[in-house]
């Protein structure tokens, strides 16, 4: 399998945040590859206009993207475990989008083959670094049959 790619508006500096992605991160079998790239200035338009364009470059080729999106589709794990093993079996390689403060523009939104959500919350963006690898870790725990999830859990 080949390794999932993260591409990202910010520098994810030291601190909680940066702790809770490298925990996760170090736990998946491949690990993230991650491409950080700057934040943009001017008004909030302009801000995502910049860093969508920045992010459409820096995709790889063929890429199969899901942009992590507030208006994205809010599977279940066991739903989002469901759609990895459908990402995988495109053959493509799989590259995740995280937008600045700002979200995404719509370009990458365009761009992108899937939306996915955490949910309802807004989370700060750099905070959905580890969110994101602490449930892509969860999928793997699903589709090996790992009890690190607890599906027998109500809801």
């Amino acid at each position: 399998m080949k390794p999932p790619r993260l591409i990202a508006i910010g520098r994810l500096k030291s601190g909680p945040e940066a702790a809770l992605f490298a925990h996760y991160n170090a736990r998946l079998r491949p690990p993230f590859l991650v491409t950080e790239l700057p934040e943009a200035r001017g008004s909030a338009a302009e801000t995502r206009r910049r860093e969508g364009a920045a992010l459409l470059a820096a995709l790889p080729e063929a890429v199969l993207l899901v942009a992590m999106d507030l208006g994205g589709a809010a599977p279940g794990s066991e739903e989002l475990a469901a759609l990895a093993a459908r990402w995988e079996a495109t053959g493509r390689p799989l590259c995740f989008a995280i937008g600045g403060a700002e979200g995404l523009d719509p370009a990458v939104l365009a761009r992108a083959e899937h939306r996915l959500s955490l949910g309802p919350l807004t989370w700060p963006h750099f905070l959905v670094r580890g969110l994101l690898a602490e449930q892509w870790y969860r999928v793997q725990a699903i589709r090996s049959g790992h009890p690190y999830h607890r599906a027998w859990r109500p809801g």
